[in-house]
């Protein structure tokens, strides 16, 4: 058998399982994650190091495959049939090679991805500094992708996505599109967002802000008339915002810390919590940096928002455990799952 139909038998196993990674690596049998949950393919052969040598020869450019065996890890992107992508990593572990793939799916609406419509309202800001956070493999990417159609759809903006790689690719509809990937388009994130300001951009997509240069640069962005979308590996607004102005040095903190509380307008939290009719739903928080919040910020106190939040309901703030409850009494999801994606189990406990 060829190394690309070996592969992209693969690939069709992860499709047709409705699947949103597939794992492969060098004497193991190959794995797919359905529903959150990772299991083997047992009906497959164990995969062999020359097995993963010749896959990666077939999905990379020959410039990516000497670059992954200097630096021993790569992102990338693949196209399979020019109607499914998929966002890879390469890298070794024991000397052995892995490639761990995760299925792009198409583009949705907020509505198809179960999310509330406020997010809509913030996608219709004009500028200001916006985050989807929460750990990794939890949907934050496709709910900056139905922010990005929706202004495509609504809008005649300049929308300019910086990613490592570029997961979803948007067809122009009244925006003008454009997609660059870190490492091939720009050198990094921060002197794509730098050179953004030259190119009379009104709506910023950044994949992931890795370095305070980034956030820096992205918060100044947000201040001078850009909408900034983006992500942070952070569990509830509180937890991002100090994370935001923890990264810069004591003399640089001050500062950020005025720039966040006037740009920032919001920190979107989400997890994807299975669901007792199978596949997943989204549970959330939704911070809105009102004035209280944004005294809050100035002053040093952000670890009393999570009370504004929770208070916060008139205002269109959504509490995460609220929201678990709510989809606990719907028939939804398990308690069970429900205490499991709780950040603060005791709260949940008196809520339910």
């Amino acid at each position: 058998m060829e190394y690309k139909e070996l592969f992209e038998q693969l690939v069709e196993t992860l499709i047709n399982e409705n699947g949103s990674d597939l794992h492969l690596s060098a004497g193991r049998f190959p794995a797919v994650r359905v529903n959150g949950e990772l299991t083997f393919l047992l009906s497959r052969k164990e995969i062999s190091q020359e097995d993963m040598v010749n896959i990666l020869k077939n999905i990379l450019s020959e410039e990516n495959f000497s670059r992954f065996q200097k630096e021993k890890n790569l992102d990338f992107s693949y196209e399979y049939k020019e109607t499914t992508r998929l966002r890879g990593n390469a890298f070794v572990q024991q000397g052995k090679y892995v490639i761990v793939l995760r299925l792009v799916p198409h583009v949705k609406t907020l509505k198809e991805l179960n999310l509330p419509e406020s997010l809509a309202e913030f996608a219709r800001k004009r500028q200001g500094f916006f985050l989807v956070v929460g750990p990794v493999g939890q949907g934050k990417s496709a709910t900056m992708a139905a922010m990005v159609s929706l202004i495509n759809e609504e809008r005649q903006a300049h929308i300019l996505t910086i990613e490592d790689p570029v997961e979803y690719v948007y067809e122009q509809k009244k925006s003008l599109i454009d997609q660059r990937e870190v490492g091939i388009d720009a050198e990094d994130f921060a002197d794509a967002l730098k050179s953004a300001f030259r190119q009379d951009v009104n709506v910023i997509l950044i994949g992931e802000m890795r370095n305070t240069e980034t956030i820096g640069t992205a918060v100044t962005a947000a201040e001078t008339g850009h909408l900034v979308l983006s992500t942070l590996h952070t569990n509830t607004a509180s937890q991002t915002i100090d994370r935001i102005i923890d990264s810069f040095p004591a003399e640089q903190q001050d500062q950020i810390r005025i720039q966040l509380a006037s740009s920032l307008i919001g920190v979107f939290s989400q997890r994807l919590v299975p669901r007792i009719s199978g596949g997943r739903i989204p549970a959330y928080e939704l911070m809105i940096n009102n004035n209280a919040v944004s005294n809050l910020i100035r002053e040093k106190r952000t670890h009393e928002i999570d009370t504004v939040i929770e208070t916060g309901f008139e205002q269109g703030m959504v509490d995460m455990n609220r929201c678990l409850v709510e989809l606990v009494r719907s028939g939804e999801i398990t308690v069970e799952n429900a205490f499991a994606y709780s950040t603060n189990p005791k709260n949940l406990e008196r809520l339910l």
